[in-house]
This record gives C-alpha cells, sequence and structure tokens, in this order.
C-alpha cells in the first residue's frame, strides 16, 4: 500500500505537470485544460484542449492524451496507468476513459455545470478516482480565462 502522504507529493508533481498543459491551451487561446498519463512512474502522454485548433469537438485535453497513450503502449487499455486532468472529465471524457480501463483518474478541480459526476460515475467500476489535487490553482486558470472572455 502506497503512504498517503507519498502519494499526494506524486499527485500534486503530475498535476502540475497537468496545469502545463493547460498553459499551453491558454496559450493557444483554447479552454485551459490539461492532462497527463502516467505508466509506471513516466509520463507516456500529455494532452491540451485543442477544440478550436483543430475544430474538433472531441479535442479535449483527455481524448489527446487517450490517443497518445495508447499509441505510446501500443494497446487500447491503459491498464496500470493514471490520468491526471486539471478540471472534471466531461461525459465524453468519461465515457472514454470508461473504455480504455484505466487505473485510476486524479482530477484537480470539480466541475459543477459539465462534470460526468453530475451523472453519476461513469468511470470503469475498477478505476479509482481522486478529486482536488490543486484544485484551487486547477480552478483559476479556467476561472481568469472564461473572466477575461466576457470582458
Amino acid at each position: 500500500m502506497v503512504n498517503p502522504n507519498e502519494q499526494l507529493i506524486t499527485d500534486e508533481r503530475y498535476m502540475r505537470e497537468a496545469l502545463k498543459q493547460a498553459n499551453m491551451a491558454l496559450y493557444a487561446g483554447e479552454v485551459p485544460i490539461g492532462a497527463v498519463i502516467v505508466c509506471d512512474g513516466k509520463i507516456i502522454a500529455k494532452g491540451f484542449n485543442q477544440t478550436q485548433t483543430l475544430n474538433d469537438v472531441t479535442a479535449h485535453a483527455e481524448m489527446i492524451a487517450f490517443t497518445a497513450a495508447a499509441s505510446y503502449l501500443n494497446g487500447k487499455y491503459l491498464l496500470g496507468c493514471t490520468l491526471y486532468v486539471t478540471i472534471e472529465p466531461c461525459v465524453m471524457c468519461a465515457g472514454a476513459a470508461y473504455w480504455t480501463q484505466i487505473d485510476r483518474v486524479v482530477v484537480g478541480a470539480p466541475d459543477e455545470k459539465r462534470g460526468f459526476q453530475k451523472i453519476g460515475n461513469l468511470l470503469h467500476p475498477k478505476t479509482e478516482i481522486s478529486i482536488g489535487i490543486l484544485a484551487d490553482d486547477c480552478s483559476k486558470i479556467v476561472k481568469d480565462f472564461f473572466l477575461k472572455k466576457r470582458n
């Protein structure tokens, strides 16, 4: 069993990497959400929102990271992997996470409007979820983005 303090330190380290991806989205004029996938202590995939850039409503950070991870592993299942994502996945991304059978999903901040938990747990029954890792930092970048967009 992993020491909870060590797990928190690890989760915060990888969430900071996901925040770097969110900042890349911000720089590109996209909704600033970022994701990384870790397997065996190594980042194997990264993604940030690119829906505007690619003219693709499915180009969410998680979806891009899932595709990259599957390519890296040469298989569609992400067993033994953890997704770190700055904002709670939407229904589409949670459904994709279900199909990957990913071991764990670590969420920075919840999304009360569009997050999958509004509907219920859509993740695979064996997938563990942790919410609230660097939540303030993860929510601030999105709130600031939309505040600036409105003004």
